[in-house]
């Protein structure tokens, strides 16, 4: 996939089933980018490891961790049929880490994963996490970089995200948990950003703020509204 002249990437994939006794109980699918930044050649290389050392993390603990899990319960279902006490029906174990790339230019790269895992039950859980890295300077980006020193830059984001879900639930009631507001102080980081064309993009996980089928839920603060919009001089 291309997405500028300057920066492009391509989206590789990773899957893997496991099984146990002949029987499968875990299955790992990976969907991740690789750049290529030809006037970043130092970006290229650190970014890509550390999506790599992202990817091999997930990998490790869905093969190792979710692996054994999966077993037992496997074990747990066929000992209960063996001994007459019912069978407690298994459904295969699932591990997913799907990338979206939100930015790609030529002075920004920015993105999030979720990494999902199904381990019985109604529905699994994601867990959405971000990074955003300067091109110019090979670093990571932190949303302090877009605020003056010494600014209250958390004290500002978090009352925008207060007015928006305000705004929210004033045309739609119900679209979060009644306690919204005291739910949306504690569980906000403003460490869990990325950048879109024109916004930084805030996000609370699952469960967080609003019941599971609200999924994960967004804010967006225009670039405009920031003290020190993104540009090739952070």
């Amino acid at each position: 996939m291309e997405l500028s002249e300057e920066c492009k990437f391509l989206m590789c994939n990773l899957e893997k089933s496991f099984a146990h006794c002949e029987t499968e109980v875990l299955t790992v699918k990976i969907e991740y980018p690789k750049f290529e930044l030809p006037e970043c050649g130092r970006a290229e290389t650190i970014i890509n490891r550390c999506v790599w050392g992202q990817v091999e993390r997930f990998f490790h603990d869905a093969s190792t961790i979710l692996y054994r899990q999966a077993v037992c319960a496997l074990r747990n279902s066929n000992c209960s049929a063996n001994n007459g006490e019912g069978e407690i029906p298994f459904f295969p174990y699932d591990a997913v880490l799907q990338y979206q790339v939100t930015t790609c230019n030529e002075c920004y790269i920015s993105l999030y994963r979720d990494g999902y895992e199904y381990t019985g039950g109604a529905h699994g859980n994601t867990i959405r996490r971000s990074d955003t890295w300067c091109l110019k300077t090979a670093r990571p980006v932190q949303v302090c970089d877009f605020f003056k020193p010494k600014s209250n830059y958390r004290r500002f984001i978090l009352d925008e995200i207060l007015y928006q879900a305000d705004e929210n639930m004033r045309k739609c009631p119900g679209v979060y948990f009644e306690n919204y507001r005291k739910l949306i102080t504690r569980y906000f980081s403003p460490n869990r950003f990325y950048l879109t064309g024109d916004c930084v993009a805030f996000y609370f996980q699952l469960y967080e703020i609003a019941p599971y089928a609200a999924g994960i839920i967004t804010f967006s603060i225009p670039f405009e509204k920031l003290d020190c919009p993104p540009s090739c001089g952070v």
